[in-house]
């Protein structure tokens, strides 16, 4: 009686393992590529721009954050010729760069922040390539349950998966005892 109950729990364990592994194979197919996109982010160019150097490090002799955002602002429009409106500054003290980062389209503006000259302008790849990877690409609420659902699903499929695994062992050593 023992040995059957113990088997058709692993039956049932088995078939719910492959259903819930189906289920999120997608998202995690998703997730692993993107993941190792993001950890080559710094690496690559293409993924985000390499930051550049200012004229220097000494604070005191910044221009201020207006004269930096009208410069960024000026660069990022004769680039793509579309109003775009910033949504942070990205202060890099020990490389005297602020990096402008805007709104629209994933761009960023190299700004010298001892001159306010831009130094570059460039897409940021990474940063939509980490929107897909925690689901906030959709919108905020579906990043919550994408990630729930992953997280919890790869929680369930270790914990059967230990059971798949661990199941048989208790089966052939119930099955000597008798």
């Amino acid at each position: 009686m023992i040995i059957q109950n113990l088997v058709h729990r692993l039956r049932q364990f088995r078939s719910i393992h492959k259903w819930i592994g189906i289920s999120v194979a997608l998202f995690m197919l998703v997730t692993s590529i993107t993941g190792v996109m993001l950890g080559w982010k710094k690496n690559v160019e293409l993924l985000q721009p390499a930051t550049l150097k200012g004229g220097t490090l000494d604070v005191t002799k910044w221009v201020s954050f207006e004269r930096i955002s009208q410069s960024a602002l000026k660069a990022i429009d004769s680039v793509t010729n579309e109003e775009n409106s910033i949504d942070r500054l990205d202060v890099r003290f020990d490389k005297g760069i602020i990096k402008v980062l805007f709104t629209n389209g994933y761009w960023e503006a190299q700004v010298d922040a001892a001159t306010g000259k831009t130094l570059s302008v460039a897409q940021r790849h990474a940063d939509w390539i980490e929107h897909i990877h925690d689901g906030s690409i959709i919108n905020e609420f579906f990043k919550l349950i994408y990630t729930n659902y992953i997280g919890f699903g790869l929680l369930f499929l270790s914990i059967t998966g230990f059971w798949l695994w661990y199941g048989p062992k208790r089966i052939r050593k119930a099955k000597q005892g008798s």
